[in-house]
């Protein structure tokens, strides 16, 4: 088991952020955006990834590692609860539970995201969808807080804009559903704010402003932190 460290705020140092199971980095660009030092990880190359990367296993890394970051996101992959998946029949590796358990040994705030489908196995998620911060897309995300980490649900309206069929192009006045071989990847990576990535990063990833919103009320919860440390 890691044993977490006292980490205190240096002057003029950002405070880390560890990505796990990164991809093509979104999370990673809204964190960078809040303010945090970001590292990446994942067990397959990503040679897009805009940020410091490591390559390997996610759940070793944190346990390993986990301890030296001030705050922690973990995306564990979203097959094995993603409905079109399980009508094609193919299986892939529920590593929710295992992600939760190797968080919990770091003594770090984190945050864990994944799919409608595993909402089930998340414990009181938070769900982020693009019209919330003026994005032409909804793509709903579920985020599960923990470490002392506290999130509040912000206020979700009704889909009142259209939109397009999955996978087709976006008509004028509707909003794209960016999944599986979808068309039009110059307006997908416009609309989410990802502007160096492929087809295959985009169908993954969670927009950047997602991560933002989530990185500046850890900032100002580890900045609470770092006074009473003082």
């Amino acid at each position: 088991m890691t044993e977490p460290t006292d980490i205190r705020r240096a002057r003029g140092r950002r405070p880390r952020l560890l990505d796990l199971y990164c991809k093509q980095g979104g999370a990673a660009k809204g964190y960078d955006d809040a303010g945090f030092d970001v590292t990446g990880v994942d067990q397959d190359p990503q040679p897009r990834y805009p940020y410091r990367f490591v390559q390997g296993d996610a759940i070793v890394f944190v346990l390993e590692h986990g301890a030296e970051f001030d705050f922690i996101h973990a995306s564990p992959p979203c097959q094995h609860d993603t409905e079109c998946q399980r009508i094609q029949g193919n299986t892939h590796p529920d590593l929710i539970a295992p992600t939760r358990a190797a968080l919990e040994t770091t003594g770090r705030p984190w945050v864990m995201e994944n799919v409608r489908g595993a909402v089930p196995k998340l414990r009181d998620p938070v769900m982020l969808c693009g019209a919330m911060f003026a994005l032409e897309t909804y793509r709903h995300r579920f985020f599960e807080p923990g470490g002392g980490f506290r999130l509040d649900q912000p206020g979700h309206y009704a889909h009142t804009v259209p939109q397009a069929k999955m996978g087709r192009p976006v008509p004028p006045g509707h909003y794209g559903q960016y999944v599986g071989n979808f068309s039009g990847v110059a307006l997908a990576r416009q609309v989410m704010g990802v502007p160096w990535m492929n087809r295959d990063g985009i169908r993954e990833c969670i927009p950047p402003a997602y991560a933002e919103h989530i990185g500046r009320h850890a900032l100002a919860r580890l900045a609470r932190s770092w006074e009473v440390a003082a």
